[in-house]
């Protein structure tokens, strides 16, 4: 009943124009609503607000009745459901978010999964969570790997390391697949807007691996001048 009133509550805010150009601009193979994402976050607020408190096993339940629809709003209300109780989520939860990241299969569900809800989790218990981010970073399908990388999003902003996430975007740096070049450069990004040094030591000696996109991004926050150094470097294909 949550979610069939969550769905109601979407499809009265839903334009036709609006799911036409979603389909089209994510080319998905799922159905559309036309509801943006800031309706589909408010929508879940309010649901959560009617029912108060929520158990883990409610959580899950609803999670998965949104899913099970191939609806991408009801999809996308899964993942803010998610992210709005991601304390309530346990390396436990992994499984789950490991299949709904496989089932994505595009970056408007990914990115939410990884970077927000399993990043919660990892940032909640770090030696257990990179376990399954090992496995991950070498998985066959793309958007685990991407998952992977973005998952340190949250534990950087707050303090973590860099060293774990470096090993995995070392491992995938050579690649030519688009959605890993631009999360190496995102995470690095982030990073750099408090630690640029240790990320302009990072790519310095590979500036001549890393493609156009992934330097881009990671040197946006340095200094002019090294940014200026690196990106020099990387167009003549040689390390810093």
């Amino acid at each position: 009943m949550l979610a069939a009133r969550l769905e109601a509550g979407l499809r009265a805010v839903a334009t036709r124009d609006r799911a036409e150009h979603e389909k089209r601009y994510l080319k998905s193979d799922l159905q559309f609503l036309g509801v943006t994402v800031w309706q589909i976050r408010v929508a879940v607020r309010e649901q959560l607000k009617e029912i108060g408190a929520v158990e883990h096993q409610t959580l899950v339940a609803l999670v998965e009745h949104l899913w099970a629809a191939p609806i991408h709003e009801r999809r996308m209300a899964a993942v803010v459901l998610l992210e709005m109780r991601s304390k309530l989520l346990s390396v436990a939860d992994l499984a789950l978010l490991e299949r709904l990241i496989r089932e994505s299969k595009t970056w408007a569900l990914v990115d939410g999964l990884a970077g927000e809800v399993v990043g919660a989790i990892l940032g909640a218990d770090e030696e257990a969570t990179v376990r399954t981010l090992d496995r991950w970073a070498a998985d066959e399908d793309f958007w685990v790997r991407r998952s992977a990388l973005l998952a340190w999003l949250r534990p950087l902003r707050d303090g973590a390391p860099l060293h774990r996430f470096l090993v995995y975007a070392d491992a995938m740096l050579d690649e030519r697949e688009f959605f890993i070049r631009k999360a190496i450069g995102w995470v690095l990004r982030e990073a750099g807007k408090r630690r640029p040094d240790e990320v302009a030591d990072w790519v310095a000696p590979r500036t001549h691996r890393a493609s156009g996109v992934t330097i881009r991004e990671a040197t946006k926050y340095l200094s002019p001048a090294i940014r200026d150094q690196l990106m020099a470097a990387h167009r003549k294909k040689r390390p810093v």
